[in-house]
């Protein structure tokens, strides 16, 4: 069962505005597809990317067609789009950058003179690079080195795309474009946004309807500051359209700048501004997504609003924000989706995307790092099963390896440790049978283990802490060994090497009560525990260190990390 739902015509050709509507599973991925994390288009095609890496891509704008993935290519872990071409960055120890599609601008990066390619093609002159991060806007792409923060491009660079004020005439070769640079932000737009090292945020490009919000709607054909109304840290989440850029803030604020064209906020905006609509209601925005002209906003209850063009669906009024309104009940359909993507101005892609604490707890369920008992011979975590179910772990595994098959009681431990549902019907006839009704929506992972958070009855370790409020004094922090084990690399290798019998060890890091209280609310929640007394600053600092300190997850986006907070 797929991870992801659309909104819109599978078929374009239909365009009938009743499929506009109804939201619909996806299910045309292999069987072996549970969890797509990314999806982009051009103009032409879609192309999927899941959890295991793999590349699925449509054959035109219809997914109706079973979809059929690119074979013989290391896995992936990220992928871009432009105008007509893609990107794709593998998961290897050293990424390796793949391109393909239309080459018109040459912004494939290949030293070739076909115009069309149509498979992922490795870019040589970027073997010896550490490609970590890969973008894409128009007919340009962006590769960033995140050890020297240099960003390097090529493609077309009229209108100051690759922020160059000089023409590049060799667009293939890979150009230098510039230095201390710690992100970048594209779209299907001729504009670029990019944050510096040092948390200033700079746009170039096209800027005829002000899209860039300089304050005026001449183009910057070099990187130029931004002006804000708001601090850069409290940016949650970017989007760029074409002739429109759209920022959402930590506490679910819009802004928009450029040519949003909706009544109450004015066309060509050279500065950020507010929907009415929203600030009236006191609404919070819960995500924000864009194609190239479709902008699509999702709200904390629920409800899509969109403006732009959406195949026909209120084709009239495209310049308008509307809410769409649907046969299905939305707040039921997209309460568990956690991502909004759009597809140019054919569907609009929902995704239930994994956590970073479920992802390193998939891991501990494959390796069955210090697991203490089994069920059916696979190594299992007894509290975690203990908690995620409710009930004694002798009556769970009695009931499981009498009444269910190894593949049923690996599909309902993919859920106890990650929150996926593979074959959602079994899994939940069998959590029924201990009680829990709708478990998708009622028992969330991250809750349950806040549960553990410092327990001292179900604890199996203690981690000895140093108070600097009290001079020599020290404290004893209640933990479970294999939930710090599965998130930090560090804790991994201290209980690895302990003595068996060890109960308790001191932490040598030189952090404080504080800080290490922190770290370990993350490591069981993927939040951090804000509240308004809270030195957001201090935490933001502190754990950017320990992040790199403990060898947490590197996939975690330290820009983004106020997302995981709860606001007490």
């Amino acid at each position: 069962m797929s991870n992801i739902k659309s909104l819109g015509d599978p078929n374009p050709k239909t365009k009938q505005s009743n499929k506009f509507e109804t939201l619909s599973l996806i299910n045309t991925f292999p069987e072996e597809v549970t969890n797509i994390i990314d999806v982009v288009d051009t103009d032409d095609n879609i192309v999927f990317l899941s959890s295991e890496g793999k590349l699925y891509q449509t054959t035109g704008k219809n997914y109706l067609e079973k979809l059929k993935a690119f074979e013989n290519l290391p896995p992936m872990k990220s992928i871009a789009s432009g105008y007509f071409h893609f990107l794709a960055l593998s998961n290897e120890e050293k990424p390796k950058v793949y391109s393909w599609g239309k080459n018109t601008q040459e912004q494939l990066g290949l030293v070739t003179g076909k115009v069309l390619i149509e498979k992922p093609t490795l870019i040589e002159s970027l073997k010896e690079q550490n490609i970590e991060q890969i973008f894409s806007i128009g007919f340009c792409s962006f590769f960033l080195n995140k050890k020297t923060n240099v960003l390097f491009g090529c493609g077309d660079s009229t209108n100051g795309m690759l922020g160059k004020p000089e023409i590049i005439e060799n667009k293939a070769n890979l150009q230098k474009l510039h230095e201390n640079v710690a992100n970048v932000f594209g779209g299907h737009s001729d504009h670029t946004l990019m944050m510096k090292t040092d948390g200033k945020l700079y746009g170039f490009g096209l800027n005829s309807s002000g899209e860039l919000g300089l304050g005026h709607k001449n183009n910057a054909l070099k990187p130029t500051q931004m002006k804000l109304e708001f601090p850069v840290e409290d940016i949650s989440k970017i989007r760029i359209a074409y002739r429109l850029t759209s920022i959402l803030t930590n506490d679910g604020k819009l802004y928009v700048t450029g040519s949003p064209q909706s009544t109450g906020v004015g066309r060509d905006l050279t500065e950020f501004k507010q929907y009415p609509q929203f600030i009236k209601n006191n609404t919070i925005i819960k995500d924000i997504g864009s194609g190239y002209e479709l902008f699509v906003i999702l709200t904390q209850d629920n409800e899509i609003w969109i403006q732009g063009r959406f195949n026909d669906f209120n084709s009239n009024n495209s310049s308008v924000i509307r809410k769409i309104q649907t046969r299905t009940n939305l707040t039921n359909d997209l309460s568990t989706y956690n991502q909004m993507k759009c597809c140019d101005e054919n569907f609009i892609f929902f995704l239930k995307t994994n956590s970073y604490l479920s992802q390193d707890l998939e891991k501990l369920l494959k390796n069955g790092c210090f697991s203490d008992c089994d069920i059916q011979d696979i190594p299992v975590h007894k509290i975690l099963i203990e908690t995620r179910i409710g009930k004694s772990f002798d009556l769970i595994k009695k009931y499981l390896e009498s009444n269910c098959k190894l593949n049923e009681i690996q599909d309902l431990l993919k859920w106890i440790y990650c929150d996926q549902m593979i074959n959602s019907k079994r899994t939940n006839e069998i959590l029924n049978h201990f009680g829990i009704q709708d478990a998708q929506k009622t028992k969330l992972l991250t809750n349950d283990l806040k549960q553990l958070l410092f327990d001292e009855q179900t604890s199996d370790f203690k981690l000895v802490v140093k108070n600097e409020e009290e001079e020599e004094e020290e404290e004893e922090l209640y933990i479970h060994k294999f939930i710090l084990a599965a998130r930090s690399g560090l804790f991994l290798n201290m209980f690895q090497n302990i003595e068996e019998n060890l109960q308790k060890v001191k932490d040598y890091s030189g952090k404080s009560l504080e800080t290490i209280e922190l770290l370990i609310s993350f490591l069981y929640t993927d939040e951090l525990p804000i509240t308004a007394d809270t030195d957001q600053e201090f935490i933001k600092e502190e754990f950017e260190d320990i992040v790199e300190y403990y060898q947490l997850n590197p996939t975690i986006p330290m820009m983004n990390i106020f997302e995981k907070c709860s606001k007490i």
